[in-house]
């Protein structure tokens, strides 16, 4: 194990932290990549707390030269590359008439065409090594959320690429997974920058369905939630796995919720679940 190269995006906090110490616990040669080099302290805290080696290297998943100085620089020093592991992203609060359509695209800049930059660049040589391309995901990417439809379109485009793309990379020998955290306790939401108090001020006519949402859904969907570590867990069972499936939820509650969708067949049953979030 310890000759096989695995690279993860996104890794300056939270689960993409968690998942390269994880990793690299775990024996694989870790390259932790971070579009700010900078805010890499906390991951070589992290590392040096669990005695573990991380090649710390920088990506931008929205740059493409980015992306393919990265992918060439990997292979060009390790001479291989088995799995790649999707996690950066960013989160996204909004609503149709309220927000402008180049922050939708922005959102679906960073969450879905990064994936497929990062996909894309790797994919020959995890053809090459019989390897596994691993993306989180979110129960975001099978339930759509009152205010989240931007990240949840994105998600959602993230989860039906894969899947469509799964039965065709099998054919050449790698391995496709998703992996759906549900509440994670990191800076994920922190990161999203967003000013409260000026989005309900600006949303008008959706400003009680909003606040209803931002105080009642969003507590009880963090009840419970998982450590960012708890949810790497999984990513790195999706890494080791003899044979990992396609799809796998982070916990209990995120297999519970994501079943409410994949067993309603009309719809009724998950747009019933998110109207009451915002009735």
């Amino acid at each position: 194990m310890s000759s096989k190269v695995v690279l993860i995006t996104g890794t300056s906090s939270g689960i993409g932290l968690a998942a390269a110490v994880a990793a690299a616990e775990a024996g694989w040669r870790t390259v932790a990549t971070l579009r700010n080099p900078g805010r890499a302290d906390a991951l070589r805290k992290a590392a040096a707390e669990a005695g573990v080696e991380l090649d710390i290297r920088q990506l931008d998943v929205t740059d493409e030269t980015s992306v393919a100085t990265a992918i060439e620089g990997v292979t060009a020093d390790y001479g291989r590359l088995d799995a790649v592991i999707n996690n950066a992203g960013a989160g996204h609060l909004g609503t149709l008439e309220n927000e402008a359509v180049a922050d939708v695209r922005q959102v679906m800049e960073v969450n879905f065409f990064g994936v497929l930059n990062v996909s894309k660049a790797a994919f020959p040589h995890l053809r090459a090594s019989g390897g596994r391309l691993i993306t989180v995901s979110s129960v975001g990417g099978v339930v759509g959320q009152p205010f989240n439809e931007a990240y949840c379109a994105a998600k959602f485009a993230v989860e039906g690429y894969m899947e469509s793309l799964a039965p065709v990379a099998a054919s050449v020998g790698v391995t496709v997974s998703v992996v759906e955290p549900g509440g994670v306790a990191t800076e994920f939401v922190s990161n999203i920058g967003l000013d409260l108090e000026a989005e309900i001020a600006a949303a008008g006519v959706y400003a009680p369905a909003l606040l209803t949402y931002i105080h009642g859904a969003v507590p009880r969907l963090s009840t419970g939630a998982q450590t960012a570590a708890e949810a790497a867990e999984s990513v790195v069972e999706a890494l080791t796995a003899d044979r990992p499936v396609f799809r796998i939820q982070t916990s209990q509650w995120a297999r519970d919720f994501t079943g409410t969708k994949l067993a309603d067949r009309d719809g009724s049953a998950v747009l019933a679940l998110t109207g009451g979030w915002i009735a």
